[in-house]
Formats: structure tokens, C-alpha cells, sequence
């Protein structure tokens, strides 16, 4: 069937189309968007997506996407150099950011393991975290996500570096704020019993 867009509009849709979460109409909403803005503005819009890879990197230390190494988080003279928190991906690292609690450092995976997508340990940074551990690193806080493969790499990181004597702790996983017991899974319910304290 002949596409009912010219083709450089095609293309640009079907650009649009393979980021996460963007289907048909939302890239067309996106294209037609782009195709209604001032020339000055796109080209501002290429500039920016142009500068960002071509000026983001890893950060030398945490792994955390950045455009200085090491990154503002691990040059802060403020952060406690003691502790590690292991996230994912950069956005898991935002997310913990924004909670303003944690005063640490993080190391950032990109990615969990797990062998049913063909993602071995060697895939993420698993051993840039290794290399970091040092006499000043009392802790390490595994912050994973609460799923199969998420759980996979806090218990395999976590083997790595018990014989080092590091303490290792992992998040608490419960039921959200605002969450009702009754529509919670039993996993869910099983790690807000383990996770509980004293009020």
C-alpha cells in the first residue's frame, strides 16, 4: 500500500517510530509537530540531538552518562566516597536522585543480566563497579529493579563482593505509597513483610 505522506515525511515518521514507547499515531503527532515549526527552531532541535551524542560519555568512574569525567555527582567533594549505590540505568539513577536522601555514589550497569536475552555479566559494567571497590568503600547498595534479572545481578554482584568484607544491602520492595494491600501480589507482600521496621 502506497504511503499517503511524501517520503521524506515517511521517513521521518518511521524515525519516530523506532523510540520506546513512540507507536504510529504519536510519531505522526511528532512529524507533523516537527514539519510545523520555524526552520530556526528544527534546526535547533537537529543541533541539540547532534551536540548531546556527540558530547554525552560515560563518566570514567560511575559509568553515568555525562559531558565532563568524571561526572558532577563523583567530583562532589560532599558525597559520601563510603558508600555505592548499583543502579541499571542512568534513569534509575535520576530517580534516586530526585528523592534527595541518598548522599552517596552510585555505579550505573546499563543493564541486568540475564542469559534469555543473551546478556552476560561481561555485558554490563560489572567490572568497572569491581575495579572501584577499594579500602574506602564500606558499602555497597544493591538497587536493582525488582524483577528476574534484576535479582539475578544483585545476588551475582553480591557473591563477587562478600570475600572482599564489604557489606552488601539491597532496597526494600513493598507495596507503594498510596498502594492497597489487597491488590498487591504475594511476592510483593512477602518482601513488605521482610522490609518492615519498627515505628
Amino acid at each position: 500500500m502506497a504511503s499517503m505522506y511524501p517520503p521524506s515525511l515517511t521517513a521521518l515518521i518511521e524515525e519516530f517510530e523506532k523510540m520506546p514507547g513512540i507507536g504510529h499515531k504519536s510519531a505522526v503527532r511528532l512529524a507533523f509537530y516537527v514539519m510545523g515549526i520555524t526552520d530556526e527552531k528544527a534546526r535547533r532541535l537537529a543541533d541539540a540531538v547532534l551536540n548531546a551524542k556527540s558530547s554525552i560519555r560515560l563518566c570514567e568512574s560511575c559509568q553515568n552518562l555525562t559531558d565532563s569525567s568524571p561526572c558532577g555527582i563523583c567530583s562532589d567533594p560532599r558525597r559520601d566516597r563510603g558508600v555505592i549505590c548499583v543502579v541499571e540505568s542512568p534513569k534509575d539513577l535520576v530517580a534516586m536522585e530526585k528523592t534527595r536522601e541518598y548522599k552517596g555514589l552510585y555505579h550505573v550497569l546499563h543493564g541486568a543480566i540475564s542469559p534469555m536475552d543473551g546478556v552476560s555479566p561481561e555485558d554490563i559494567k560489572v567490572k568497572e563497579l569491581m575495579s572501584r571497590l577499594g579500602p574506602e568503600v564500606e558499602e555497597v547498595i544493591m538497587a536493582t529493579n525488582p524483577t528476574v534479572e534484576g535479582e539475578a545481578t544483585a545476588m551475582y554482584i553480591a557473591r563477587l563482593i562478600k570475600p572482599m568484607g564489604i557489606k552488601i544491602t539491597r532496597i526494600a520492595h513493598g507495596i507503594p505509597v498510596g498502594g492497597d494491600i489487597e491488590f498487591a501480589d504475594e511476592m510483593t507482600l512477602a518482601r513488605a513483610m521482610e522490609g518492615r521496621r519498627e515505628i
